[in-house]
């Protein structure tokens, strides 16, 4: 399989106030009135960069070694329309297939680490971070994304005979959007489902060949807009049915005040900035929590060392990918660091899911595409998706701006890229 084809197949709260939150009830970020230090966050997000570069290579390197072990992509398409292991195993790799890492281990991975963040926040512990802002409804989120995600394969999944389909996309979009803006319940979660299999998945099979592969952009830019567009009329539809009721934005708890010395604060924001970057990497999947980015990380990796010709559509590319995926979000966490302030958020996790992994796989994995991808995707998608969210109303969620600045910021990156290369 060819790099240009993975590269073709890859993929407010309510209220009156206009300016874009993430998800409700995000935890706090900084101190009040305190914006994080431009020499703490860069230390801390381009240390976590280097660091996932360090690991990158050393990922790159073991290639060789691999012992080969297990069934690679190619094929597995048709396998998962003939056989129920293959099919599970199309199903979990659903699950990261919007970090382009398209790998049944990577999201046992991240199903683990989130469960062991979930086991450990549910006994006050500080250490894991919190899961879904702080919601406490990661287990709907989690219910419903994956509800929707059966579905999808369901009723679209007897397409894979034809190659690879945009099977994974309700995810990461309206299920999980949909129970952070209406809440628990399985009114909530079975409505999201239905609605994020039903709309979504059939708008990304419409818009990869009807737009992206005409103006030769990869899928994702149909898969993302699908997304976006799909949102939208989810949660129009949402608004006509009685038994959903919006949630009450619960506002924060302010985190306690650091030390005032110089150093501690360097080293709190520098703390703070390898957190974030690393939160990125989950963002997408509505989980934004560093021990589950970890764990999907390495077992990615673990997946890559057995075999390299699965993750990443078989590529062989996914060291470059996480790579630029650490860099893009280090450099978009220092670049807008001030929209974090008291508490705020920016979408620093749109390229990671979306113009520097595509760069990369468009690309072939070059320099010029790793770092060019990375530093446009930084650049545009962040202030693309809070200039859309902000004009969002009452009953629309941010990710409906969030995708929609990925697919815009994509589609002007990848020929941008493609001059330099």
């Amino acid at each position: 399989m060819t790099h240009s084809f993975a590269a073709d197949h890859a993929t407010p709260q309510p209220g009156t106030s206009p300016e874009p939150s993430a998800e409700p009830s995000i935890e706090p970020s900084s101190e009040p009135g305190v914006e994080r230090g431009a020499a703490g966050t860069a230390l801390g997000a381009f240390g976590m960069a280097g660091a996932v570069g360090v690991f990158a290579f050393l990922l790159h390197m073991l290639t060789q070694y691999s012992p080969r072990i297990g069934p690679g992509y190619a094929g597995w398409q048709q396998d998962a329309v003939d056989t129920p292991l293959a099919a599970l195993r199309w199903f979990l790799g659903d699950m990261t297939e919007p970090l382009f890492y398209k790998s049944d281990l990577a999201a046992l991975g991240l199903l683990a680490g989130a469960v062991v963040a979930w086991w450990a926040g549910r006994r006050g512990s500080k250490w894991a971070g919190s899961l879904s802002y702080g919601t406490g409804l990661w287990p709907w989120v989690l219910a419903s994304a994956s509800m929707s995600l059966i579905l999808s394969n369901l009723m679209f999944g007897w397409m894979l005979d034809d190659g690879w389909q945009p099977t994974f996309v309700p995810f990461v979009c309206v299920a999980p959007a949909l129970v952070l803006m209406y809440g628990a319940g399985w009114r909530t979660c079975i409505t999201g489902a239905v609605l994020g299999a039903a709309i979504t998945t059939p708008l990304a099979l419409l818009f990869i060949p009807t737009i992206a592969e005409p103006l030769g952009l990869p899928a994702v830019v149909g898969s993302v807009l699908a997304m976006s567009v799909g949102s939208v009329i989810s949660f129009l539809a949402a608004r006509r049915m009685p038994w959903l009721v919006l949630r009450k934005h619960r506002p924060p708890t302010q985190p306690e005040l650091p030390p005032s010395s110089f150093n501690r604060n360097l080293a709190g924001d520098a703390v703070w900035a390898a957190r974030r970057v690393l939160k990125d990497f989950t963002e997408t999947h509505f989980v934004a929590n560093e021990l589950a980015a970890a764990c999907v990380i390495l077992a990615v990796a673990a997946a890559f060392v057995l075999n390299p010709a699965l993750p990443s559509y078989g590529t062989g590319l996914l060291p470059h990918i996480l790579f630029a995926q650490a860099l893009t979000s280090a450099i978009g966490v220092s670049l807008w660091r001030g929209w974090y302030r008291d508490g705020g958020w920016a979408a620093t996790y749109a390229p990671v899911v979306s113009v520097a992994p595509a760069a990369v796989l468009a690309y072939g994995g070059s320099w010029t595409a790793i770092v060019g991808g990375a530093v446009m995707g930084a650049v545009l998608a962040p202030p693309l998706a809070r200039a859309i969210s902000a004009r969002l109303t009452a009953g629309f969620h941010p990710v409906i701006g969030n995708t929609a600045a990925m697919a815009v910021s994509t589609a002007v990156a990848l020929p941008l890229i493609g001059l330099l290369h």
